[in-house]
């Protein structure tokens, strides 16, 4: 997006009171976006970025080039992203691996925190996995109701949050809007690689079907269009409370939200 755009999309940050900002140095100009808002309002921000990267030496230059892009001398969170394939998985925590190089910018003041990201319904064991080997501050994953009619899918997501709790690690969660992915013959322009969900109410309901856990966070979607409408969601928490089942299950059927991710076919984005 343009410069212009991103400096008045931040600026709606302010207005709900907003201090979390999650990018990636593999979401194109993202980084560059965000510099000249860093450069006023470094401070107000946790600032979170990511890397693909999984030997030590590119994850470390990877983060280097992401504080050059963002204009600071360092990131509240680096996080590896999409960390869910085991041979990925393997060289990213062995050693002269990510994690290592990680941990020793996390030492060096580069990162405050190392947190750990992924997409698909492996992600959760996965995330265990990674916790069960590294003392890593956060965990990123995939969570609405229709994902988590999965059983198998809730099941590795909740032994996830019980062992977080116990650790204090952060949860956060993505795709939380997602209404279902693009079909060929879908009309309009397309801003995230999946439908998100748009009807206010439904969209009302799946943010707070999320946030009525305290102990998740919820990241909003690539789709700009919809930061307001889930920011006035998110405000409408106290006086809403979490919804129904009927109500959720309602908004699947009429709407046809369906998973993002099956454990097969539609594992990969």
């Amino acid at each position: 997006m343009r410069q212009e755009r991103a400096d008045e999309l931040l600026a709606t940050l302010l207005e709900f009171g907003v201090n979390h900002l999650d990018t990636a140095a593999d979401y194109g100009d993202s980084e560059l976006r965000l510099a000249p808002w860093m450069s006023q309002h470094r401070g107000e921000f946790f600032l979170a970025t990511k890397t693909a990267d999984r030997t030590g030496a590119a994850a470390r230059a990877s983060l280097e080039r992401s504080l050059e892009r963002l204009g600071v001398d360092h990131v509240d969170l680096i996080q590896l992203h999409n960390l869910v394939e085991e041979d990925e998985w393997q060289v990213a925590h062995g050693p002269g691996g990510a994690v290592e190089a990680l941990m020793q910018a996390r030492d060096e003041g580069l990162t405050r925190h190392v947190g750990v990201t992924g997409h698909g319904l492996r992600i959760a064991g996965m995330h265990h996995r990674s916790l069960e080997r590294a003392d890593l501050d956060s965990v990123l994953l995939p969570y609405s109701y229709v994902l988590l009619r999965d059983e198998s899918y809730r099941a590795d997501v909740e032994a996830l949050l019980e062992r977080c709790a116990e650790r204090r690690v952060a949860v956060q969660t993505i795709k939380s809007v997602a209404r279902r992915r693009w079909r060929d013959d879908d009309p309009g322009a397309r801003f995230s690689w999946y439908k998100p969900t748009e009807d206010e109410g439904a969209l009302s309901r799946a943010v707070r079907f999320v946030l009525s856990n305290p102990q998740l966070f919820l990241n909003s979607s690539s789709d700009a269009r919809l930061l307001r409408p889930i920011l006035a969601a998110a405000s409408s928490l106290s006086d809403l409370g979490a919804p129904s089942e009927v109500e959720l299950a309602s908004d699947v059927a009429s709407l046809g939200i369906e998973p993002l991710f099956d454990g097969g076919e539609l594992e990969r984005i």
